[in-house]
C-alpha cells in the first residue's frame, strides 16, 4: 500500500508544484509566462566548471598544477569516448534522451522506497539532475533540496543540447581521490589520457561516481572491479555490447599507475603566481585603478576584486609559461644550502637572463615551503654598499664625465651631524675613483654623491621602481645603504642588469606568456625598455666591477673564464651580506643574513655570498 501511495503522491506533488510556481508567478506579473518565472528565479547562464591550470619550466615540462578547487581537466564531447556515454546513461540514466530533465517513474520508485524506509535512501536522479546538483546544489538529502534540483534540471534541459548536458555531466562527476571528471581520472589512475584508456579502463573508472567511496579503487579495489563487470553486464543486456566482446573486456587486466600531483620549484612558483596576479592587474587596468583609489577602502576594493578576477583566470584553465631553467635553479638552491650550514642563517637568490630580461632561478630560502616567506622576492634587506653603482657611481659618470683615475677624498666626511667611516675606521687620503670602488671605501661614496646632488642620484635610481625607497630615504647615508626599508633581492639584482644592456634597463619577469589549454594568448608583458645611462658610463661601472672581482673585495666570486663582475655589499654591524655580480649572460644577485636581523660577523672572511655566486655561475 505504501509503493501505490509513494507513485501516487509524486505523480500529484511535482506538477502541481510547477503549477505553483507558475500561478504564483502569474499573479504577480499578470503576464510572464512560467519560463520566464523560472528565467529569473533561477540562474543557470553558463555551466562552468573549474579545471586546472599548469605553470610550465623554459623546456616546457611542466612544473605546476594549479587545482584551485578541484582538480579537472574539461573535454570537448567529440573528445568523449562513445563506449563512456553509453555506460554512463546505461547505469545512471537509461531514458535521458527521452526526458525533459527528470524521470516522473524513477522519482515514483525512489520516492516509494524511502518512504518504505521512512528515510531518504533513493534520489532517483537523472544525469541532469545530477549534473544541477553539482553544478548549482549541495547533497543535502530532502525534499525542499530535491525540488529544487528538479527545476534546475528543466531550466538545464531548456537551454542546453543533451550532447552539451551529458559532456557536462561526465566532465564534472566525482572519481574520488581529488579527480573530478574523466580525464583528471584518467591522470590520477592511469597516468593517460582519456583517449588512451582501453573499454576495460573506462568501465573501471565509470564504475566509480555511483558510490565514490564504496568504489575507491585505492582502498576497495575488488569492490571497484565488480561494479565495473555488472556494468559491462548492463551495455551487453541492452545489446549495446556483443558477449564475447563482454568477456573480453572483463578478462583484461586493470593495473592502476596512481600519479602524484606535479609540483616542483616552489620557490620560483610562488614567485610566478604573484607575477600573475600583476599581469592581469596590469592588463586589465586594475593597477591603475587601484593607483588612483583615494581612500584605502576603494584601494582594498579594487585589490579584492583583481584577487577574484586571478581566481577566474586560474580556474578557466590557463598555461603559464615561463623563462625558469630547471638546471640553474636547482644549482641555486643546492648552492644556498652548501654554503650557509648554520642553522639561522638564510639566504636568497635571483638569476636574470639579461639579454631577455627574463627571471630563470629564484631562491626563496634554504627549505623553502610554497608560499612561505619568500626572501627573494618578499625580503626587504639594507643593500650596504651593494647600491653603490647605482645611486652613486653610475650618475657620477653620467654627469662629470669623469675617469675611472679621477681622484676622490678617502679621509673623513662630515656633514650636518652625519659622519660615516671606511671600514674599521680607516683614511685613505686621495684616491682614485677605481680604487674607492674596488675596496669600497665609504666616504668617497657619500662625497660623490653629495657633490653631484643627492636627487640626482635618486632621480636616476626611480628608474629601478624600488616599491619601498621614498623621498624620506633621500639623505646621504643612502649612499652607503641607509634605507628605511630597503629592497628585495629580486629588486637590487633586476636593477643591475642595466650595466649588461648598455645603460637601458627593463624589469626582468618570470612569466613569458599566459595562454589557454588551446594555446591561444590571453596575456603577454609588453615592457618597454628605458635608458637610464649611455653605454659610456655603463661600460666603466662594469670595468669597476670586474676590477672589484679580479682585486677588490670580491675576489672570492672570481670565476676561472669569461666577463665576472659585481659589488659586495654588507650592512651595518654586519647583518647582511649582499653580492650582484654579472657575467656574460647572466645577472644574479645574492644576500645572506638572518630573519630577524642580527650580527653576523663571523661569517665575513668566509664571504658565503661570494661563494654561492660563483657556484651558481659556474660552467
Amino acid at each position: 500500500m505504501r509503493i501505490l501511495t509513494g507513485y501516487f503522491i509524486i505523480a500529484v506533488l511535482v506538477p502541481s508544484f510547477l503549477l505553483l510556481i507558475y500561478a504564483a508567478g502569474k499573479e504577480v506579473t499578470h503576464v510572464q509566462s512560467l519560463h520566464t518565472v523560472l528565467d529569473e528565479k533561477i540562474n543557470i547562464q553558463n555551466m562552468n566548471l573549474p579545471q586546472n591550470s599548469y605553470i610550465k619550466a623554459k623546456n616546457g615540462a611542466i612544473i605546476s598544477e594549479i587545482q584551485r578547487r578541484q582538480n579537472r581537466l574539461n573535454l570537448q564531447p567529440d573528445e568523449i569516448p562513445a563506449f563512456l556515454k553509453d555506460l554512463l546513461i546505461v547505469s545512471e540514466d537509461q531514458h535521458f534522451y527521452d526526458h525533459a530533465g527528470f524521470d516522473l517513474p524513477s522519482i515514483g520508485r525512489a520516492f516509494a522506497v524511502n518512504m518504505n524506509a521512512d528515510n531518504i535512501k533513493q534520489g532517483g536522479s537523472t544525469i541532469t539532475q545530477q549534473l544541477a546538483r553539482n553544478l548549482y546544489l549541495n547533497n543535502e538529502k530532502s525534499y525542499n533540496r530535491k525540488l529544487s534540483e528538479l527545476l534546475y534540471a528543466y531550466e538545464i534541459e531548456r537551454k542546453y543540447t543533451k550532447e552539451e548536458i551529458l559532456t557536462q555531466y561526465i566532465n564534472a562527476i566525482y572519481f574520488q581521490n581529488g579527480a573530478y571528471g574523466i580525464e583528471a581520472a584518467a591522470q590520477v589512475y592511469f597516468q593517460k589520457q582519456t583517449h588512451e584508456l582501453s573499454n576495460a579502463e573506462l568501465a573501471f573508472l565509470a564504475a566509480i561516481p555511483n558510490n565514490p567511496t564504496l568504489y575507491n579503487p585505492m582502498k576497495h579495489f575488488d569492490q571497484t572491479k565488480a561494479r565495473q563487470e555488472r556494468l559491462i553486464d548492463q551495455l551487453m543486456s541492452h545489446q549495446l555490447l556483443q558477449p564475447n566482446e563482454a568477456q573480453i573486456i572483463k578478462n583484461e587486466p586493470i593495473h592502476l599507475q596512481v600519479k602524484k600531483r606535479i609540483d616542483r620549484y616552489p620557490d620560483y612558483v610562488t614567485y610566478v603566481e604573484d607575477e600573475l596576479k600583476d599581469l592581469v592587474g596590469q592588463q586589465e587596468g586594475f593597477t591603475e585603478k587601484i593607483s588612483e583609489a583615494k581612500s584605502e577602502n576603494g584601494k582594498n576594493e579594487q585589490i579584492d576584486k583583481l584577487k577574484e578576477r586571478v581566481e577566474d583566470v586560474l580556474e578557466s584553465g590557463i598555461i603559464i609559461e615561463t623563462a625558469l631553467d630547471n638546471a640553474i635553479q636547482e644549482k641555486a638552491k643546492r648552492a644556498v644550502m652548501q654554503f650557509l650550514p648554520e642553522r639561522e642563517v638564510e639566504g636568497a637568490a635571483a638569476v636574470i637572463d639579461h639579454a631577455n630580461n627574463q627571471l630563470v632561478a629564484l631562491v626563496g630560502g634554504k627549505a623553502y615551503k610554497k608560499y612561505d616567506f619568500n626572501r627573494g622576492y618578499q625580503a626587504y634587506r639594507q643593500p650596504g654598499s651593494a647600491i653603490k653603482p647605482l645611486l652613486v657611481y653610475a650618475p657620477y659618470f653620467e654627469r662629470t664625465k669623469g675617469s675611472l683615475g679621477s681622484k676622490v677624498n678617502a679621509n673623513t666626511f662630515c656633514k650636518n651631524g652625519y659622519c660615516p667611516q671606511n671600514y674599521s675606521g680607516g683614511t685613505y687620503g686621495m684616491v682614485t675613483i677605481e680604487q674607492a670602488f674596488i675596496h669600497s671605501y665609504n666616504t668617497p661614496a657619500v662625497r660623490i654623491l653629495d657633490s653631484i646632488g643627492i636627487s640626482n642620484g635618486f632621480q636616476d635610481l626611480a628608474n629601478f621602481k624600488f616599491s619601498k625607497v621614498s623621498k624620506s630615504d633621500q639623505t646621504l647615508p643612502a649612499a652607503i645603504g641607509g634605507f628605511s626599508y630597503g629592497m628585495t633581492p629580486l629588486e637590487l639584482t633586476s636593477a643591475y642588469t642595466v650595466f649588461a644592456n648598455d645603460g637601458f634597463y627593463q624589469q626582468a619577469r618570470a612569466i613569458v606568456k599566459v595562454t589557454n589549454l588551446k594555446g591561444e594568448v590571453l596575456y603577454q608583458w609588453n615592457d618597454e625598455p628605458i635608458q637610464v645611462w649611455s653605454k659610456e658610463t655603463t661600460d666603466k661601472v662594469n670595468q669597476l666591477m670586474r676590477k672589484t672581482v679580479q682585486a677588490g673585495t670580491a675576489r672570492k666570486a672570481k670565476l676561472s673564464s669569461g666577463y665576472a663582475g659585481g659589488k659586495t655589499g654588507t650592512t651595518n654591524d654586519y647583518k647582511d651580506y649582499w653580492f650582484i655580480g654579472l657575467t656574460d649572460q647572466y645577472t644574479t644577485g645574492v644576500w645572506v643574513g638572518k630573519d630577524r636581523p642580527e650580527n653576523i660577523a663571523y661569517l665575513q672572511s668566509r664571504a658565503p655570498q661570494q661563494l654561492i655566486w660563483k657556484e651558481i655561475m659556474s660552467n
